[in-house]
């Protein structure tokens, strides 16, 4: 009986079962949705091959399977593919392949390369600390507070970016690859970092805590010994996954500390020296940006990039790859590439004509809608000029020798126009207008907006 009154209630208040909300899917408007699939044989023919074949085959362009060009009017002189296995640190192995580029020509180091272990344990042990003292920064805030919220989202990972590279060298130096080789953990970090997640999470909590007995004026004190001891533990988990990192080392017969190393190899301010480009169709042109969290060590520095029209970038890359300058470029690789000939093009696929939808969206609107961004980075090599107009370029990627074009991905102009987002040249390429811009003081942007994508 009192279910009966319930629902009949319930009937009268518009809140039973056959009532939708307005914007639902009604019976009538599914009607008219089926209307979207016509069944024709076409349809079928489509449908039995998805049921056994991914979309991306299928999709592939049989009018573009020929392999490109392969040659170029201007490259730079390099010296080994790198494999970064499966591992996010394609800004750590892009940001050292363009340092060993410079020391191998220097001092004719041939195959030389640096250890990326040993950096990448002090990038970890340093976003653990940013995590940590970021926590401490925001205890005064509410838990649901979007910066805390991304901070807790976000404690640590293996991406990053080449203000990374520049802060991690510039402090604690490098060393060579076999005085810290490789560890399982540095070749497939999921694993470790997932564990370093929930560590750091758990610390973080702790951190927003007042405990009984502490005074106001002995806090900050208590929280600065509290991280202390969190960090311990990150760093042991980090010395049982990755290794310790050496204070000396002897190479050719040489005594070095990582610093000492890195001032005789190479010597300059690596993080003066450059200057980092973006092309962001979502801000102005012109101006300097900067995101913040996006860096790896708290007294590090965050993305800091002058926005430029793509056409103002390519100058300043041709410039550098015609002086033999290997350069930090990052993108959003995985659109329109072929990997088998390892080559970018956007007509490698035609998704469009396999599913009969249009998917057409301009650079901004797929920047603007997390449809794309900087995913991955690698070194910029080459450029091929035809009466001084780009055609195509080339990165040397850290896949591996097997994979690509040799190891390599070749990327149409176009291409480039769509899905390149980060450039890193040094000041000497850099035309005065532009560096005039970057006497502007950075519009920070936060660090959830779609261009903080460390690339992996």
């Amino acid at each position: 009986m009192k279910r009966t009154i319930l629902l009949l209630a319930l009937a009268l208040l518009g809140v039973g079962a056959s009532a939708q909300p307005k914007g639902s899917i009604t019976p009538q408007m599914l009607d008219e949705i089926k209307q979207g699939y016509a069944g024709t044989a076409a349809d079928k023919a489509i449908r039995n091959a998805l049921n056994t074949t991914s979309i991306t085959v299928l999709s592939a362009n049989a009018e573009n399977a020929a392999m490109i060009d392969t040659n170029f009017s201007d490259r730079v002189k390099t010296w080994g593919i790198t494999d970064q296995k499966s591992s996010g640190r394609c800004w750590l192995f892009t940001g050292l392949n363009v340092l060993r580029a410079a020391a191998s020509e220097k001092h004719g180091l041939g195959n030389f390369q640096f250890s990326q272990n040993f950096n990448f344990f002090y990038d970890m042990l340093e976003k653990a600390n940013l995590f940590l003292q970021a926590v401490i920064d925001t205890r005064d805030k509410s838990f649901d507070d979007r910066e805390v919220d991304w901070l807790f989202s976000n404690p640590i990972s293996d991406g990053g970016t080449f203000a990374g590279v520049a802060n991690l060298v510039t402090k604690y130096g490098v060393v060579p690859a076999n005085v810290m080789p490789e560890s399982l953990s540095a070749n497939s970090t999921s694993a470790m970092a997932s564990q370093l997640k929930t560590l750091l999470r758990r610390d973080g909590l702790r951190l927003r805590e007042t405990p009984a007995g502490v005074k106001a004026k002995d806090l900050p004190a208590y929280l600065e010994k509290q991280k202390v001891e969190m960090l311990k533990d990150v760093y042991h988990v980090l010395g049982l996954c990755l290794g310790i990192p050496p204070e000396e080392f002897t190479w050719k017969g040489k005594t070095y500390t990582p610093k000492s190393f890195y001032q005789e190899l190479l010597g300059y301010d690596l993080e003066g020296g450059y200057v980092m480009l973006m092309n962001d169709p979502l801000r102005e042109y012109g101006k300097v940006y900067e995101i913040e969290y996006d860096r790896h060590l708290y007294d590090g520095q965050n993305w800091v990039y002058v926005n430029l029209p793509v056409e103002r970038i390519k100058e300043m890359a041709i410039a550098s790859i015609k002086a033999g300058k290997a350069m930090y470029f990052s993108c959003d690789v995985g659109k329109f590439l072929d990997r088998t000939k390892g080559v970018a093009d956007l007509r490698n696929f035609d998704y469009e004509s396999l599913l009969g939808v249009n998917l057409s969206m301009n650079k901004r609107e797929r920047v603007m809608t997390h449809a794309s961004g900087s995913s991955h980075a690698m070194t910029l090599i080459a450029v091929d000029l035809k009466d001084g107009v780009p055609q195509k370029w080339m990165v040397e990627n850290s896949w591996g020798a097997a994979s690509g074009y040799q190891g390599n991905i070749i990327m149409t102009d176009e291409w480039f126009n769509e899905y390149m987002f980060r450039l890193v040249v040094e000041k000497q390429f850099v035309p005065a207008d532009v560096m005039k811009m970057l006497e502007q003081k950075p519009i920070m942007l936060p660090a959830w907006d779609p261009m903080f994508l460390g690339e992996e």
